[in-house]
């Protein structure tokens, strides 16, 4: 057991200096998952509206919003997982890459 942990404390020692960039790319697959259904609720609300109206809050919402949101959450997790001990660091970034996967095999995002 104890060589168990040991090498999950390995593989959470080398993911160490790549938070930020783990980080980046859990948000980044969220927001392709989740970004069709925002889409979709957008162009529901504001189907009546003029055209230059729904424009600008798609480039808004796409361009500003996710954007923002990618850059201000994204140190955020990266310092959380920071805060994560070395043994666990690994499982759960494994763990959450393979939920994300699994949610849109089974949602059909991909």
């Amino acid at each position: 057991m104890n060589t168990v942990i040991a090498y999950l404390a390995d593989g959470g020692q080398f993911m160490r200096p790549w938070l930020a960039e783990i980080a980046t790319a859990m948000i980044a697959c969220l927001l392709v998952i989740f970004g069709s259904d925002i889409n979709r609720i957008l162009r529901r609300h504001l189907a009546c509206t003029n055209f230059i109206v729904r424009t600008l809050v798609f480039v808004l919402v796409n361009a500003f919003g996710y954007g923002f949101l990618s850059i201000s959450v994204s140190p955020w997790l990266a310092k959380q997982l920071g805060n994560i001990p070395s043994q666990w660091l690994f499982c759960v970034v494994v763990a959450t890459f393979l939920f994300v996967g699994a949610w849109a095999q089974r949602n059909k995002a991909i």
